[in-house]
């Protein structure tokens, strides 16, 4: 090969290969050098840190994990207390209805007793001296001998909450099968008068009589809770007063008389009308292995163990293994009395730093060291504090926070701290000498690899140099030819195509200005043509639209319409979200027979507005063919309806409520929002009319759902209708305007005419939405008896 300045350029001290040798292969030397002396230091500083490090973190994951179980645990008992108070408040909310509300407590009653005889008829007893009703109900009712009269008969008010609390028969079988699992749930009486209806059916009072000798004569609340029904009734005069905000009274565990198990009951008190004194209580049992299954399942590493304390530290749940470990003496019940307390204190432990641990250092890890045949084990112990609650043990009703323990031998958590240790230091030999071979091995490749790469990219680089001194000196026809196929390769490859192209435009240059012209005019026009069509489209649109509003208002009743309505002032209002909206009100007329009509299609605009004519359409054909049963009308209608819809493809439906007004009564059907009804005298009431009906257009065939409810309508009362566009209308805040205001202005307002309560509560409507955007149709119609 013949030597030339070029080939002696590219060799020289100032060649790229020289420099890329230099640069390149210095700094990965260097790199290894230093990254490989620094590896084996850190390793070496790792094999003397980690021990240390990795027994904080295990340490510190062992006590995470341990806090965590008992959260976890803890939660778990505060969620079967919950249920039991759930099903607890749910059947003291049906019976402080009846209690409430006379009239149907009237009506349930004599229902019951024509239906289900055997559940407030009670026969008298001659040996124990009480009545009660006879097998084959699904409760039992007991009533001592002192609440009856001469002839063995309850007393008439004693009778009165018989019927009372036999809506029990009605909901405590589905409370009892479903929720928490409950031993048995219960009405009680007041303290004058302590009927006892218990279910599921036990021979209640011959029980009693067995186990409770005298109890018959005497008084039930102070016989068997002295104490509590004190505590109720200060409660009622002070709600403040109550150690725990919440109704809910739980006993401490005791002897259940009649199951002979350890239960843990829950009362709830029942408030006379006024709410000045206490009507009663309902309750229920549930057995302490419910909650002792919860923690006795407890298991942390290998023998680690759970107990839950009151704040006594009377222990009510524990499995065998744990109460032998922390000393606890065997659990024993009181003798001879009805309310027996279980009595298994950590007070008592044999165990010194059982019996002093603090219950109030809640989720702090603690640690105590325990005597297991005469040799001292550390133990860590977690105590968790569940939410406070009303307790009565005897007495006064009291504060009491129950506790959760958890406790685990120190051994068995930090048994993986040993094992780490050993595994570290095998791990640390092996990086060591891994590490001292790798640094050998990759200086030896790496000044391999320098030498071979500074040949294979420098000749590649130079050509391409070489190419953009031809290119700078004008000549577009220089192309470079490099056999690699790597990054090099790919930059000759793009500078090849730049060539090209840079010879390419220089030469067609002025004809793409000419062609690039003739398209950008050509897209103008078409742009300008597409813009005219669009304004064009939109006014049609614009137009439709108009034209479909102004169908759906001419179908509205006119003035004329109602004012002719004999002793009844009607005024309505209807406002929709879109130019087309989807609410429905109609006041149809055919003789004496008189149908007023309020719904709401889902969503709103031209599709709804279409649904809202066609429920019109249908109603008024039916009004005129002389159809009069709610039911069968509100059935054809949907009928109609659901076959539109299944023709039309669309998904819309809607609530739908009519009122049939024969002049004394408005008889109620179909499912809508709630009715407001304020009597001559100022007196409110809401109507639900969520059982009546079904929505419209969902099924074929709504005759199953559909019920009617009558309501008295006189002279003097006012009812108003409404859609949700109303009551869901929201203010700047994001705040609803709601079903409670719409009441408050229907009450302040009912003493004016029809027209004066709608502009009225339209007034306050506009104004708590302000300035915000009406995002539904609003339609209000209020109906006046002259």
């Amino acid at each position: 090969m013949m030597w030339s300045p070029i080939t002696e350029q590219r060799l020289g001290l100032r060649s790229f290969r020289a420099k890329f040798l230099i640069v390149v292969g210095g700094a990965v030397l260097f790199d290894l050098l230093v990254s490989g002396g620094l590896a084996l230091w850190n390793v070496q500083r790792l094999s003397r840190n980690a021990t240390a490090e990795v027994g904080e973190g295990l340490e510190k994951a062992s006590q995470d994990y341990i806090r965590s179980y008992t959260n976890s645990t803890a939660s778990q008992v505060a969620l079967l207390l919950d249920q039991v108070h759930s099903d607890v408040k749910a059947l003291t909310g049906v019976l402080q209805g009846q209690i409430d509300q006379p009239t149907r407590n009237n009506d349930i009653g004599a229902a019951m007793a024509k239906a289900s005889p055997g559940a407030v008829t009670v026969t008298y007893d001659t040996t124990g001296q009480w009545a009660q009703n006879l097998p084959g109900s699904p409760s039992v009712v007991s009533v001592w001998g002192y609440l009856l009269d001469k002839d063995h008969r309850p007393l008439p008010q004693v009778q009165a909450d018989i019927d009372t609390s036999a809506v029990l028969d009605l909901v405590a079988p589905s409370l009892l099968n479903n929720g928490a699992s409950k031993l048995q749930m219960y009405y009680i009486g007041p303290k004058e008068r302590p009927v006892f209806r218990t279910a599921p059916y036990t021979a209640q009072a011959q029980t009693f009589d067995r186990l409770y000798p005298g109890h018959n004569s005497a008084d039930f609340w102070n016989f068997f809770f002295p104490g509590l029904y004190e505590s109720w009734q200060q409660w009622a005069l002070s709600p403040t007063s109550r150690p725990v905000a919440d109704d809910i009274t739980q006993t401490a565990p005791y002897t259940d008389a009649i199951t002979g198990k350890q239960i843990v009951s829950f009362f709830h008190p029942l408030w006379t009308a006024d709410r000045h004194n206490v009507a009663g209580a309902a309750g229920a049992d549930i057995t302490l292995n419910q909650l002792a299954e919860i923690v006795e399942n407890v298991k942390v590493a290998q023998s680690g163990f759970g107990f839950l304390t009151m704040s006594n530290g009377n222990v009510v749940a524990i499995n065998p293994v744990g109460e032998k470990i922390i000393g606890l003496r065997s659990a024993s019940d009181l003798a001879n009395k009805g309310v027996t307390g279980l009595d298994r204190s950590l007070r008592n432990s044999t165990q010194k730093a059982i019996s002093t641990l603090p219950l109030d250092a809640d989720g702090a890890i603690q640690h105590i060291s325990l005597n297991e045949q005469g040799e001292d084990v550390p133990y860590l112990v977690v105590v968790k504090q569940l939410r406070p609650t009303n307790l009565w043990v005897n007495g006064p009703v009291q504060r009491e926070v129950m506790s959760l323990g958890i406790v685990v031998p120190e051994r068995e958590i930090y048994a993986s701290l040993i094992a780490a240790k050993d595994q570290i230091s095998r791990a640390t030999n092996r990086i060591l000498l891994y590490q001292i071979l790798a640094v050998l091995v990759s200086l030896m490749i790496v000044t391999a690899a320098v030498f071979a790469a500074s040949k294979r990219i420098t000749s590649g680089i130079s050509a391409l140099a070489d190419a953009a001194k031809r290119i700078q000196a004008k000549d577009y026809s220089v192309r470079v030819d490099i056999p690699t196929k790597d990054e090099v390769a790919e930059a000759g490859f793009a500078f090849n195509r730049m060539a090209e192209e840079i010879s390419f435009h220089t030469e067609n240059l002025e004809k793409l200005v000419v062609e690039r012209t003739t398209e950008i005019e050509a897209a103008k026009e078409e742009i300008s043509v597409l813009n005219g069509q669009l304004k064009s489209e939109n006014s049609r649109l614009g137009a439709e639209l108009d034209v479909a509003r102004q169908i759906q208002l001419m179908v509205l009743p006119r003035a004329k319409e109602l004012m002719a309505i004999e002793h009844l002032e009607i005024a309505a209002y209807m406002r929709p979200a879109d130019e087309v909206g989807g609410d429905y009100y109609d006041v149809l007329q055919n003789g004496n027979n008189l149908k007023i009509g309020i719904g709401d299609v889902t969503g709103h605009g031209l599709e709804s507005g279409v649904l809202m004519l066609m429920v019109q359409s249908i109603a008024r054909a039916l009004q005129e063919t002389g159809e009069m049963t709610p039911a069968k009308f509100l059935t054809d209608l949907n009928r109609a309806i659901f076959k539109n819809i299944e023709r039309t493809e669309t998904d819309k439906h809607l609530t739908l409520s009519f009122l049939d007004y024969d002049g004394e009564r408005l008889t109620v059907s179909g499912q809508h929002e709630d009715m407001i009804v304020v009597r001559r005298n100022g007196e409110l009431e809401r109507i639900d009319t969520g059982d009546l009906g079904f929505p419209v257009g969902l099924e074929a065939d709504i005759s199953p759902f559909i019920e009617t409810r009558e309501i008295p309508f006189q002279k003097g009362d006012m009812v108003v209708l409404h859609t949700d566009g109303v009551t869901e209308a929201e203010n700047s805040s994001g705040e609803l305007f709601g079903f409670e205001r719409l009441c408050e202005d229907a009450r302040r307002l009912h003493g004016g005419t029809s027209e004066e309560v709608v502009t009225g509560i339209l007034d306050h409507l506009m104004r708590y939405i302000g300035t915000q955007k009406i995002h539904d149709d609003i339609t209000l119609v209020v109906m006046r008896h002259r």
